[in-house]
């Protein structure tokens, strides 16, 4: 039995305004909550929900309800989280049919999509401790399966999801990490003792989030009776497709046909006997660890290095991060909620990924996901908010309400 594990990220970032150096010190909505703008957040999420979440949780609905061996695993972001319950109320609502299904599983991750554990570990399980009462609240479940920001993964964070009762982690299966080993097993993470390892497939997961509509790749067109042969041919337990959600309608128009091949891949895939859908937590239920997983560096999803550069591999991004994490002991001695929230959102991966001066391929990617003209506006904008908070440090006592 070839088990097939689908799971969907869905996140949008609390995207900054263009913020400069003539704001600081007299401007304090770095995120344009109050105006209009082509970075304003409310409208990208109405363009994103239209485009994306509303027809694609409602199709995912849809198979849940004609195929009751469909399962399929989401995570979401707090702030994305946030944004849904403000601005695209249906939306959430459609999430909260698809987890009341009891076939759709939530992950756990941060919430503020930060890269928080390789900075401050107790800022990291802050905003997980913040995830799982937002979880609960909205879902009324409680996640048991970890996903770290965009797949970031080191052996620690094994560790550390083992000793907090999480029964895995899902990560990147990648090929110098893996090295004669396949990604369709479960593993152990290294020093663990219970928590297990689920790996990212990325040739099947990225032939259908980046390349279903190119027409120049060798696959095209990617019909899901070809999609079936290939996890039909897939050795192991399971085959775990990981992309972000937004690969059915934002980033795979539809007038790919990226719709037509998410409603008929079910039925293809189930075709066959000897596949069968399962969540994260069910697979690592199911199946024995291969092996254990050695990962003594940083580990991503992200560009062909699958590692931290597309977020912290120049001077900007870094001097950015740096300047960011070491405000953590004044901004939270200030007790200021509205302070503690600026700074939180500033986290979010995003800012740091818009920043990235990486080109060919990788370049292109960086470019098509970026609000702004190049890294260098992205990263002054950054400071500049980063300098007006500094000001507000130095002027907010201590203790303050």
């Amino acid at each position: 039995m070839t088990s097939v594990c689908l799971y969907l990220q869905i996140h949008q970032p609390y995207r900054l305004k263009r913020y400069t150096v003539f704001d600081i010190g007299h401007d304090r909505d770095y995120f344009n909550e109050n105006g209009e703008n082509d970075l304003n957040n409310r409208r990208l999420m109405r363009k994103v929900a239209e485009k994306s979440y509303l027809p694609t949780a409602a199709l995912l609905l849809r198979l849940l309800e004609a195929h009751p061996e469909f399962k399929v695993s989401l995570s979401f972001s707090g702030v994305v989280l946030e944004q849904m319950e403000r601005d695209a109320p249906e939306v959430l609502a459609l999430f909260t049919r698809l987890v009341a299904t009891g076939r759709v599983e939530v992950l756990g991750e941060t919430y503020y999509h930060s890269l928080s554990f390789f900075y401050s570990r107790a800022e990291f399980e802050r905003q997980v401790a913040l995830h799982r009462e937002l979880i609960r609240r909205l879902f009324g479940v409680s996640p048991r399966v970890f996903r770290n920001t965009e797949l970031a993964y080191r052996n620690d964070l094994g560790t550390w999801a083992d000793a907090h009762g999480y029964a895995g982690v899902i990560t990147e299966g990648w090929d110098p990490v893996l090295g004669w080993r396949s990604p369709n097993y479960v593993y152990r993470p290294q020093g663990a003792k219970n928590a297990r390892l689920l790996l990212k497939n990325y040739r099947l997961s990225d032939d259908i989030a980046f390349r279903f509509s190119s027409q120049s790749w060798a696959g095209w067109p990617l019909t899901t009776e070809k999609f079936g042969q290939w996890v039909a041919a897939a050795e192991g337990d399971t085959v775990n497709l990981f992309m972000d959600f937004e690969t059915f309608g934002e980033h795979q128009w539809e007038s790919t046909g990226i719709f037509n091949f998410l409603e008929h891949l079910p039925n293809e895939l189930l075709k066959n006997p000897r596949v069968d859908f399962k969540t994260p937590s069910e697979v690592i239920a199911a199946y024995e660890p291969k092996d254990e997983i050695d990962v003594p560096s940083i580990l991503t999803w992200a560009d062909t290095d699958r590692d931290l550069t597309a977020w912290v591999g120049n001077d900007l991004q870094r001097s950015a991060i740096g300047t960011l994490y070491g405000m953590e002991t004044g901004v939270l001695a200030r007790n200021d909620e509205k302070l503690t929230e600026d700074w939180r959102r500033l986290q979010t991966s995003d800012h740091f990924y818009y920043m990235c001066t990486k080109w060919f391929a990788d370049g292109d990617v960086h470019a098509y996901f970026s609000p702004y003209s190049t890294p260098y506006d992205a990263y002054s904008s950054y400071m500049s908010a980063l300098k007006d908070m500094e000001l507000r440090l130095r002027t907010a006592p201590v203790g303050s309400p």
